[in-house]
């Protein structure tokens, strides 16, 4: 027989395990998926069960029943009542207790450039140096696990169908995440906390490129070469037709006139529900 029985250590607070829920699904045969496919299905039954306890006092799962709608109810209610109604910016995509989604226009703005190993010819930044450079239009997708940073290809607000470029800030790795290294991660996923999330991208050194990440753009150079090249003719407008679409092959995607859709590139809506549970 299985052993279902669970643990549990009351908090300070006097907490008393009282229910438990198990979840039942499908079996279904355990194929790696791509980035960005859908998730598995939602489990198929669920039931509700109560908590005794043996002779020793361990609190045991008893003999359950299924989870009612009733159940579900309460529940959606008073998780309803935690979550306090706000008006929301005009760049925000997505706001949901477990995911952030907005966008931000392109900028010029200072940036933090403190290369580890800078390639020899470069006029700026062979030294540690704060320099103002053009930023494109982002977009970013905060989780509660992860900080998604990528660049659009028109500075307007994207839609559900618009195509998701790499973005060329340093800090972030090749499948988009930030690389938080010691940056202060903020402690809330709310509306009120995107200048900190922001502020970890952009106020923050740049030392290399992440593995891979010199593959995300195409022409001469690379990018650390790229950005020396705007730092040094005070550029005032980021060259976007040479960033690559993301989820289209890494280096070995063509280069493509900007907003230009390819094969397997990701887009807005294909990325947010991707990252959906996260």
């Amino acid at each position: 027989m299985p052993d279902h029985s669970t643990h549990f250590e009351a908090s300070g607070g006097g907490l008393v395990l009282t229910n438990a829920i198990l979840l039942y699904r499908n079996e279904a045969p355990r194929n790696l998926k791509p980035y960005g496919a859908p998730r598995e299905a939602a489990p198929a039954f669920a039931s509700i069960h109560a908590i005794e306890h043996d002779d020793e006092a361990r609190p045991m799962i008893a003999a359950g029943v299924p989870l009612s709608r009733a159940h579900l109810r309460q529940w959606t209610e008073a998780l309803g009542r935690t979550v306090l109604p706000e008006i929301l910016p005009a760049n925000v995509l997505v706001a949901h207790p477990d995911m952030l989604a907005w966008w931000i226009p392109e900028r010029v703005r200072p940036a933090y450039f403190a290369l580890s190993a800078p390639p020899a010819g470069l006029r700026v930044l062979s030294a540690r140096t704060t320099v103002p450079v053009p930023y494109p239009a982002h977009l970013f997708v905060a989780t509660r696990s992860n900080l998604g940073v990528y660049a659009l290809p028109a500075n307007q607000r994207p839609t559900a169908e618009t195509t998701v470029l790499h973005s060329p800030i340093l800090n972030v790795f090749v499948d988009g995440r930030l690389c938080w290294g010691n940056i202060l991660r903020p402690k809330a996923l709310t509306i009120a906390t995107i200048p900190e999330f922001e502020n970890a991208v952009f106020d923050s050194w740049s030392t290399h490129p992440n593995p891979g990440q010199e593959l995300t753009v195409t022409g001469k150079g690379g990018l650390v070469r790229l950005w020396d090249d705007l730092a040094a003719r005070g550029a005032k407008r980021f060259p976007v037709g040479r960033l690559k679409p993301f989820g289209a092959g890494g280096g070995r995607q063509a280069r493509r006139p900007a907003g230009t859709p390819a094969a397997g590139a990701m887009t807005v809506g294909k990325l947010v529900a991707s990252n959906a549970g996260r």
